[in-house]
């Protein structure tokens, strides 16, 4: 069960994500100059123009938007907050015991701030990215999900080129923390996509690979580095949100949007080629994540699932088999939130040992119980199902056991074809109601329908 923070402490984070913003835009355009608008392809893009012994040099901002207008509007407005900055930061994380990156992580990522990596639209991902969710959503995250000791950092290659502005070369950035980082030389090419620092400290540049499978690195020019392409990272970086990482004064970041985060990690988790750590994190931390979404942004997984359930049958295969790893409660809370029956699941069967069925004369069913990927099912058939279809009409309870006993094996294959093909309607369970038997029974013996929002195009 994951627990939820304080509405104080939801508010204190939420104070020092705006402060932390309003520092870092002011921190980033210091010196004297105007902030000058550009349109390009249609959109408005904002630069930042100050004069030097060169002549005039512009920065990239970001393209507009209300709130990239009131940090323009309020420049140079911000006071110097360091020290109330630092003590929010401190509460949350000994009074709050939300996670903070180790030492030599939260001083690499600062690096990188300060740098413009994340002005320049360079996204923080990976587990480091994972940590800040838990002020973002307001919950304690296991300790176990967020430990690591690497950093990820992902960028569209087209907006790299595009920005037109560009932080200095990133080796130059990392040796700034720590003298003993060296590039790793890319197996294929010897072009280099990672920096590792003596005692291990890793940082990896992705980009996205939305073209033919390919190892060979791409370009990054606006972070001064090349990147190893990935599939399906494009919809992970997809529309990310600033957070703050709990290190010194709070370091104003950009990461995934959660949702997509949790969706991702559902995809890539069980893509690794065995059952490392690595892999058990990825399922905790999108379980997690999927538990926490279902309630507190359902709307948002949903947008996040029917776009991702609309990139083609690979991607349908590869989240299906993706939550058969997950916890069988918050699998099916999350299958009735996006409306997708069980049957997504590759492999995923109902079965029956035969126990013993009971009457439940507060419900006023027949329940017995069933497995299906390891975890129990509650199954129960109503009183009036029994009554209706089964010929136990005005009979006691014990005749509606015997009506059960004798009509078991259809009733336990009406069970798992709702279980598996219908809509989700309990986490764990399934209840055959009178209205279902005759759809049910349209369906044949092997029970192969599918439901027609399944088939549709959208989940």
């Amino acid at each position: 069960m994951i627990s939820e923070t304080s509405l104080t402490v939801q508010t204190a984070y939420a104070e020092l994500l705006d402060r932390s913003a309003s520092a870092a835009f002011s921190e980033a355009f210091a010196g004297q100059g105007d902030f000058t608008p550009k349109i390009i392809r249609g959109r408005r893009y904002w630069y930042f123009q100050s004069r030097t012994d060169d002549g005039r040099r512009q920065r990239y901002v970001g393209p507009e938007t209300p709130e990239l207008l009131e940090q323009i509007a309020k420049h140079r407005q911000s006071r110097d907050d360091r020290r109330e900055r630092r003590a929010l930061v401190s509460t949350l994380i000994r009074s709050a015991s939300l996670p903070s990156p180790l030492p030599k992580i939260g001083d690499t990522v600062a690096a990188l701030a300060k740098a413009g990596v994340f002005r320049l639209r360079g996204v923080l991902v990976g587990t480091v990215a994972y940590q800040t969710y838990a002020g973002l959503l307001g919950i304690r995250l296991p300790a176990s999900a967020i430990q690591t000791g690497d950093i990820d950092v992902a960028q569209f290659a087209n907006i790299s080129i595009a920005i037109e502005d560009k932080t200095p070369a990133m080796l130059e950035v990392l040796r700034e923390v720590d003298p003993s980082f060296q590039p790793v030389p890319n197996l294929h090419d010897h072009r280099v996509t990672s920096y590792q620092a003596a005692k291990g400290l890793r940082v990896d540049f992705l980009t996205p690979n939305t073209g033919p499978d390919t190892d060979t690195p791409k370009a990054l020019p606006a972070l001064g580095t090349d990147a190893q392409p990935l599939r399906f990272l494009d919809f992970l970086i997809h529309d990310p949100v600033p957070a703050v990482l709990l290190h010194d004064t709070g370091i104003h970041v950009i990461v995934p949007a959660p949702e997509r985060y949790a969706l991702h990690k559902l995809i890539v988790a069980q893509r690794r080629r065995d059952v490392s750590p690595k892999r058990q994190k990825d399922i905790q931390q999108t379980q997690t994540l999927l538990d926490v979404l279902a309630q507190r942004r359902p709307s948002e997984l949903r947008t996040a699932w029917a776009e991702a359930w609309a990139r083609g049958n690979k991607w349908r295969q590869l989240l299906g088999e993706g939550l058969a790893f997950v916890d069988a409660a918050v699998r099916d809370r999350f299958l009735k939130l996006v409306e997708v029956p069980r049957s997504v699941i590759p492999g995923l069967d109902l079965r029956f040992a035969a126990p013993a069925a009971r009457y439940d004369l507060d419900r006023g069913v027949v329940t017995f119980i069933g497995e299906a990927g390891g975890a129990d099912v509650r199954c129960a058939i109503s009183r009036e199902a029994l009554a209706d279809h089964f010929g136990a009409n005005r009979l006691d309870k014990e005749g509606r056991l015997k009506k059960f006993r004798e009509h078991r094996e259809e009733i336990e294959r009406l069970a798992r074809l709702k279980f598996l093909e219908r809509p989700v309607e309990e986490a764990g369970a399934v209840l055959i109601k009178t209205a279902d038997v005759p759809d049910l029974r349209k369906a044949g013996p092997e029970g192969k329908t599918r439901s027609r929002r399944h088939n549709s195009s959208r989940p």
